[in-house]
């Protein structure tokens, strides 16, 4: 049983009358009308709290599934009005590893009424998390005091890699594949045929097909496109640079998010697919296949993952490829890079997958590390000033030491991206599908 603010202001009425009756001299009078007063008080709060009982509200949480890591993942609470209107006050207690949008409601409802509550939570780590109780609290009928109770609504909620952004990035593949990639064919891009058909204004004349076009008369082209069951292979590193926090995420989650994503980009286009997670030695290793059954597989084993405070070791993964790998593929190795020298196992590794692979860096860029470069230093102390200023030629330096290291691998033929972490599986997915579009695969 909660006081409502009613009660304090009757509290206050009585109290004034009670100095009112002292005032006229009788002070034992005065004491009992208090005491009288706040005893029949509490009487009535106690009556309006336990009457709540006979007219307490339904709410329930819709069950949760799989949430994203990194995304505002939507949650909902219903809540059912008894056959009298109500005013509450509702806190669902989601786990405090979690950012919420909000979990406290104040609403009033009319009778019979239900309605349904809506917030956002965003986790920024992997893994099991407990959700607690639903806690309500409820007004009396008159309005002297909340009733308080707990709702069993315990939870176990697995937080799982960017799902959200899968889902989204299977629409935009499905709809390029019936528009963008039906103007490709009719440019003639790609090497594979797939059918002949009649010419009409903007097609490739070199694309014309003599034989046919001499057997019906009128023009006919061949089409084309983009080859079919190649094969993908994805190397990310879990190791100590992998570790560090960025954007309220570690970069190892980006890299997963960025893997999955590749990962159904390359099935989705009909290519083999493989990942290997390395840090002194591939940790995990799931063989090429094609197929959408792929895509489950990776995010069932490459979900309980997480980075560790080891060095990785780039040769001895690129080792292993060459030894499982035979054919040519496209081998994109997630990571970051520090600078030439540090990067020099990198090198060495990329460039042994030259000519027979197509090595493709991905480096992971901290967003915070550009802002500080590229923000003049304003502060109105000289000791604040000395010091942005010195973390600005910092950040200056780390951006020139990492361009010289992705210049030495693109001088030996590698291919080279370096993005935010936050926009690193966008612009992966989009060099692929270019790739593909060129035939460089």
């Amino acid at each position: 049983m909660i006081p409502s603010q009613r009660v304090y202001w009757l509290l206050l009425l009585g109290g004034a009358i009670a100095v009112l009756v002292a005032t006229w001299g009788d002070i034992p009078l005065s004491i009992g009308i208090s005491l009288a007063y706040s005893l029949l008080l509490l009487l009535l709060m106690a009556i309006d709290s336990w009457r709540v009982k006979s007219n307490a509200v339904e709410v329930s949480r819709t069950p949760l599934n799989k949430l994203s890591i990194g995304r505002d993942n939507p949650v909902t609470l219903t809540v059912k009005a008894p056959q009298k209107s109500v005013r509450l006050r509702i806190a669902d207690f989601y786990p405090l590893e979690f950012s919420a949008s909000t979990s406290q409601f104040h609403l009033d409802l009319s009778p019979n009424q239900i309605q349904e509550l809506h917030y956002t939570v965003c986790p920024h780590r992997r893994g099991e998390f407990l959700w607690r109780d639903i806690q309500v609290r409820q007004l009396g009928t008159w309005g002297l005091a909340w009733r308080e109770w707990k709702i069993p609504a315990r939870q176990t909620v697995a937080v799982y890699p960017d799902l959200i952004g899968l889902r989204s990035l299977s629409i935009r593949l499905a709809v390029e594949n019936t528009g963008t990639m039906r103007q490709a064919r009719r440019l003639g891009q790609g090497t594979e045929f797939t059918e002949l058909r009649e010419y009409s204004t903007g097609d490739d004349t070199r694309l014309i097909d003599w034989k046919a076009t001499a057997r019906r008369a009128h023009p006919v082209i061949r089409v084309l496109e983009p080859e079919k069951e190649q094969t993908l292979i994805i190397l990310l590193d879990r190791g100590r640079l992998m570790t560090a926090q960025v954007q309220g995420m570690k970069r190892f989650d980006w890299g997963l998010n960025s893997t999955l994503s590749l990962a159904l980009a390359g099935l989705g286009r009909g290519d083999r697919v493989g990942v290997g997670v390395f840090d002194k030695e591939i940790v995990t290793w799931i063989p090429p296949e094609r197929g959408q059954h792929q895509l489950p597989k990776l995010l069932e084993r490459l979900t309980p993952i997480q980075p560790v405070l080891l060095e990785p070791d780039y040769f001895g993964a690129v080792t292993r490829l060459v030894r499982q790998q035979a054919r040519r593929a496209l081998v994109v190795i997630l990571t970051d890079v520090v600078d030439s020298t540090a990067s020099a196992e990198l090198l060495a590794a990329l460039t042994r997958l030259t000519p027979r692979y197509l090595p493709f860096c991905v480096a992971l860029r901290d967003p915070q590390v550009d802002r500080i470069a590229h923000t003049p230093p304003e502060a109105e102390g000289s000791a604040t000033l000395i010091e942005m200023a010195y973390s600005r030629a910092v950040a200056l330096d780390l951006i020139a030491q990492r361009e010289v290291a992705f210049a030495k691998l693109k001088q030996r033929g590698v291919l080279v991206l370096d993005a935010p972490a936050d926009r690193i599986s966008t612009e992966v997915v989009d060099r692929y599908l270019r790739l593909k579009a060129r035939n460089r695969i």
